[in-house]
């Protein structure tokens, strides 16, 4: 059993049911969605568009003053910014500060999990992950992955789906 991370811990107190999966990180590594595919695509029996990515993003414009939010995408897939932010209410968007990841969400870069963040931030999945019957996404650490249903990831995060990819 894996240690529990804060978004562990969240889909059970949720009741969501998940799996966990580990796998060997290579810290020298900065590809960590493309580690996460080559690991868990054979040994869990997923394509790579079932393996999601977590990105944090900095939404402006649209009425609001400037604020983080989440895209979570196939890692295979590149995100429109511009698609996201028009998602979640904003005008334009750009990646988000290392530092400023890690002080909303709790996580470090390539363990960002959408679920169990520090601050709850607005999220936005794409619309492509509901075609799937399962998908893996961050657990909240480097090698660790959680395995759950697309529509059950959207209702714990508050989500809202779009077709986020260009």
């Amino acid at each position: 059993m894996a240690a529990a991370t804060p978004a562990i811990t969240a889909l059970g107190r949720a009741g969501i049911a998940h799996v966990v999966h580990r796998y060997a990180h290579d810290p020298r590594t900065d590809g960590y969605g493309a580690e996460a595919v080559a690991a868990l695509s054979e040994s869990v029996g997923v394509e790579a568009e079932q393996i999601l990515k977590t990105l944090v993003i900095e939404i402006s414009g649209g009425g609001s003053r400037a604020h983080l939010a989440v895209a979570v995408l196939p890692v295979p897939r590149r995100l429109s910014l511009k698609a996201a932010a028009a998602a979640l209410g904003g005008a334009k968007a750009v990646m988000a500060a290392e530092r400023d990841v890690t002080r909303a969400t709790g996580y470090v870069l390539g363990g960002v999990s959408p679920v169990g963040q520090r601050t709850a931030l607005p999220t936005v999945v794409d619309a492509s992950a509901l075609d799937q019957p399962r998908i893996l996404c961050s657990a909240g650490r480097r090698g660790l992955e959680i395995e759950l249903s697309p529509t059950d990831l959207v209702t714990v995060t508050g989500a809202v789906t779009a077709d986020i990819t260009g």
